[in-house]
């Protein structure tokens, strides 16, 4: 699937273009905007493509520019001279993307808008994870959403609306995206990978939550497998040997620990929130406990490279505790 700078199409999201159409053909086009929502359903996709619409001058309610387009070709390859994109970096020494969107990288925004516009329109900001900054980074874009210069525009894109400052979430216009149905996220499914039998298409599909990029990286790491371990582990206690055996299979899958706690988490989420609503418990906060601290050890195993195995089981036996 096309990377959002250089993806045409966009799904499932009309009401949002829709906003962003008349806000743009209004009287006064708000200067920044919080395009939120859950990851992998197309925030950063939308973000791209009124970008586009806006640096072409384009006019189509849809927002659709044509790939042959040369602000299309040029946003598509990073080239483009009135658009910047900040978002983390891959750190050369560490061989790996950061962890946060740092200081210096807002920076940089400060000085692009400062320069005069490249072919004469808008400036665009595309703040791509917006989650992710820390604290220095947040502050200096707080300083640049107070003192926003003309024909400029901030598109913040952030699954996580509420890590960021409230002083930045109160100076931007929200725009809230909605989970994919899964019809869509088939259809999007079968367009990217066109060779996926059907029967494992819908079955992604359910699992995905609403979200295409979810479902694109459960079928890279055999996400169904990892969703049938999921419910066995969640069905009831196992015997020593079977918590070994599981732990060893996440283990040695690519990225495979990473999709076990996704969709244990997912799955405990699901059960406790169908439990409450037939009959409340004080046993459920036990549950609500458990999806914290699975979210806790898979943060440590990214964050503190720990042995994935070792996590799995540090999973499992928690499942057993009452």
């Amino acid at each position: 699937m096309l990377p959002p700078r250089a993806n045409p199409e966009l799904r499932g999201h009309d009401d949002a273009v829709a906003e962003l159409f008349r806000a743009a053909t209004g009287a006064r086009l708000h200067h920044a905007w919080l395009i939120a929502g859950p990851p992998g359903i197309g925030k950063a996709t939308l973000a791209f493509r009124f970008a586009r619409w806006l640096l072409a001058g384009a006019r189509t309610p849809d927002l659709s520019l044509p790939a042959r387009d040369p602000a299309f070709r040029r946003i598509a390859t990073g080239a483009h001279a009135d658009l910047l994109v900040i978002e983390r970096r891959y750190d050369e020494k560490r061989k790996r993307m950061q962890g946060e969107i740092v200081v210096d990288t807002v920076a940089a925004a400060g000085r692009f808008l400062r320069l005069t516009p490249g072919e004469g329109g808008w400036r665009v900001v595309i703040v791509d994870g917006a989650e992710a900054l820390n604290r220095n980074a947040a502050n200096a874009l707080l300083k640049l959403l107070e003192e926003p210069p003309a024909r400029a525009i901030w598109l913040l894109v952030c699954h996580a609306p509420g890590r960021l400052l409230p002083t930045i979430r109160s100076r931007c216009r929200r725009l809230d995206l909605d989970p994919l149905p899964a019809d869509t996220v088939s259809s999007l499914l079968a367009a990217a990978l066109p060779d996926l039998p059907a029967e494992r298409r819908t079955a992604l599909a359910a699992l995905a939550e609403g979200s295409i990029g979810r479902a694109l990286s459960l079928a890279d790491a055999d996400g169904l497998a990892l969703a049938g371990l999921v419910g066995e582990a969640l069905a009831g206690p196992l015997p020593p040997a079977r918590d070994a055996a599981i732990a060893d299979t996440i283990a040695r899958a690519d990225d495979g620990f990473a999709t076990f706690a996704d969709l244990l988490r997912a799955a405990l989420a699901t059960e406790t929130r169908a439990a409450a609503r037939a009959k409340p418990s004080p046993a459920l906060d036990g549950r609500a406990r458990l999806w914290q601290d699975f979210g806790r050890i898979a943060a440590e195993v990214d964050g503190l490279n720990l042995d994935p195995r070792a996590a799995v089981l540090t999973m499992l036996q928690l499942l057993r505790v009452p």
